[in-house]
């Protein structure tokens, strides 16, 4: 009995490229919508150029794909389409008039020129849930700013309290590791575009959505931006320590580092205890979180005394049966050889049949376990436009006409 995806039946017309929108209509694939992906003829998304590194082919050969362009994309097809051309524009409305999602992360106001604005499309198709993904938003003095992570990532804030502080060796402000914004951006789109989805069917109409990179930056800052505004407090730079919690950071052991994370009184007196220090929990000045955070200077350096006393490995099986959060600092490789991340499957290879010598491609499963309607991962990222001719047949395009669409630059 074949399984039914959550969004089975659903069309999306996606009109993004780079991260944040292809982050969006990634998850709406993987729960089964239909995604068409509209990219550039001989040119595609940006990423699939954003390299090293390349994907290999079957032989081992590094081609000249980018990798990048591989975690957003799967479950999607590829579809070439020129939209500066008049024939261009008249393919993709009539796309948008079979489409319940159109997501598309232009300037603002870029697709008017082009007739594919919200606007000229709910003319046509009154149902179309259009979701548009900008930097800085569609109203407002930077709304015709380009916006990218890193940008977003240093007009928040974000940096000033990612990073040591500056007195310390390597002080200074940086960016998280992967594109933070673009990703939570994708994923409250997502969110957005199935609460319009839920509102058409009692309403039978869409709705236009505003994502901003720059809303949802100030939105992840959470604690960090509640801190500030309740009490005027400007958050610093801390390193791996927490402004709200202590012991909770990286210690050193005798063949590394570990990570300790602990919420509350009882994980830390049953931290001390298996440490052999009991009588710290017993500590007036370490009593309570309040008072850890405010002595943090004096207990960090003692626990660090004991923690390098044994090894990574030592720490955690003393601990873990103890419901203390400790574990090791993982890099990629040692976290995909992890026996849980294995145990989950949380590396899914998909096969490519785009001919082009790259017969499959691996990347990480969709974390959403929807138990009765799971993700179906059905296809690979797709070749540039690898379903270009299918696509269109299916729009009733005859082959000469899809030939003539070609031959004239098109598609």
């Amino acid at each position: 009995m074949t399984t039914r995806a959550a969004l089975d039946g659903i069309k999306v017309l996606d009109l993004s490229r780079v991260l944040a929108g292809p982050w969006c209509t990634q998850i709406l694939a993987d729960l089964g919508a239909d995604v068409v992906k509209i990219e550039r003829p001989g040119v595609g998304d940006d990423t699939r150029h954003w390299g090293p590194p390349f994907l290999k082919d079957a032989q081992g050969h590094v081609t000249d794909q980018a990798s990048y362009f591989t975690c957003c994309n799967r479950n999607k097809r590829s579809v070439t389409v020129d939209m500066a051309s008049t024939e261009g524009q008249a393919l993709l409305r009539q796309m948008a008039q079979e489409a319940d999602i159109l997501v598309e992360n232009f300037k603002t106001g870029g697709l008017k020129q082009y007739g594919l604005d919200y606007e000229s499309l709910r003319t046509l198709n009154p149902r179309l849930i259009y979701c548009s993904v900008t930097g800085f938003g569609h109203d407002g003095p930077h709304a015709q700013r380009a916006g990218y992570d890193l940008m977003i990532q240093a007009t928040t804030g974000m940096m000033s309290i990612t990073g040591r502080p500056d007195e310390e060796p390597g002080g200074g402000p940086l960016r998280v590791g992967v594109a933070l914004t673009d990703l939570f951006t994708g994923v409250y789109a997502s969110s957005a575009i199935l609460a319009a989805l839920n509102v058409r069917h009692g309403s039978g109409e869409g709705q236009h959505i505003d994502m901003a990179l720059l809303d949802v930056g100030m939105a992840i800052l959470a604690n960090q931006a509640s801190g500030f505004l309740n009490t005027g407090n400007v958050p610093q730079r801390q390193g791996n320590s927490h402004p709200s919690l202590a012991p909770y950071q990286d210690f050193r052991t005798s063949d590394g580092s570990m990570l300790l994370a602990i919420g509350n009184n009882g994980q830390f007196e049953r931290f001390c205890e298996a440490a052999g220090h009991a009588e710290w929990a017993q500590d007036a000045r370490f009593a309570t979180n309040p008072l850890r955070v405010r002595h943090r200077d004096l207990l960090i350096p003692m626990m660090e005394e004991v923690t390098r006393t044994r090894t990574t490995a030592q720490w955690i099986g003393l601990l873990e049966d103890k419901a203390v959060p400790c574990g090791p600092i993982n890099n990629i490789d040692q976290a995909f050889e992890d026996e849980q991340v294995k145990a989950r499957g949380l590396a899914v290879t998909l096969p490519r049949e785009a001919g082009d010598g790259i017969a499959a491609i691996t990347g990480v499963a969709s974390p959403l376990r929807l138990q009765g309607t799971p993700p179906v991962l059905r296809r690979a990222p797709p070749a540039l436009g690898q379903h270009t001719d299918e696509v269109l047949a299916q729009m009733g395009l005859s082959p000469e006409r899809i030939q003539a669409l070609r031959a004239a630059g098109a598609v």
